[in-house]
C-alpha cells in the first residue's frame, strides 16, 4: 500500500497541514509512520477526513466526532445521535427555507410598506412558529 505524505493529504482533503497535525495531536487521525520527520498516511485518511468535515457541518464537536470513529479509528458510529442530528438539520432547512422566502419576498413586494403585506406577515409569523417549535424541542 502506497502511503500519502502530509502534504499529499493535506491537498487532496483541502485541509492544511497545521490541521492534520493538530487532528494527530487529539488522535482523531493517525499516521502510519513518518518518513525523516514527515507523516505518512494510508489513503483512507483522505475519507476520514472527510468524514470529520462531514460531522463539523453538521455540528458536531471533535470530541464527538472522536468518539463516533471508536479507538480502532475504524466507526462505530452510534446511530441514534445522527438521527437526532439529521432531525434537527431537517427542522433548520425549513427555517432557512422561510428565512430565504422572507428575504426574497422583502426584495421583490411592491407593497408600500412590508407591514401592510398580507404575505411578509405570513412568512414572518410562519418563521416565528419554526422558531418556537425547535426552542421547545431543546
Amino acid at each position: 500500500m502506497k502511503l500519502l505524505d502530509i502534504a499529499e493529504v493535506s491537498e487532496k482533503a483541502g485541509l492544511p497541514p497545521s490541521t492534520l497535525r493538530y487532528y494527530d495531536e487529539i488522535g482523531l487521525i493517525t499516521p502510519a509512520g513518518r518518513k525523516g520527520l514527515r507523516r505518512q498516511f494510508t489513503p483512507d485518511a483522505v475519507l476520514q477526513l472527510a468524514l470529520i468535515e462531514m460531522g463539523k457541518m453538521a455540528g458536531f464537536s471533535l470530541d464527538e466526532i472522536a468518539g463516533m470513529f471508536g479507538s480502532d479509528a475504524k466507526g462505530d458510529v452510534p446511530r441514534e445521535p445522527l438521527r437526532r442530528k439529521a432531525d434537527e438539520l431537517d427542522r433548520q432547512i425549513r427555517r432557512m427555507k422561510t428565512l430565504r422566502d422572507l428575504l426574497r419576498h422583502v426584495a421583490e413586494c411592491p407593497a408600500p410598506s412590508h407591514m401592510e403585506c398580507p404575505t411578509f406577515r405570513r412568512l414572518v409569523e410562519l418563521d416565528a412558529r419554526h422558531g418556537r417549535t425547535a426552542r421547545s424541542r431543546n
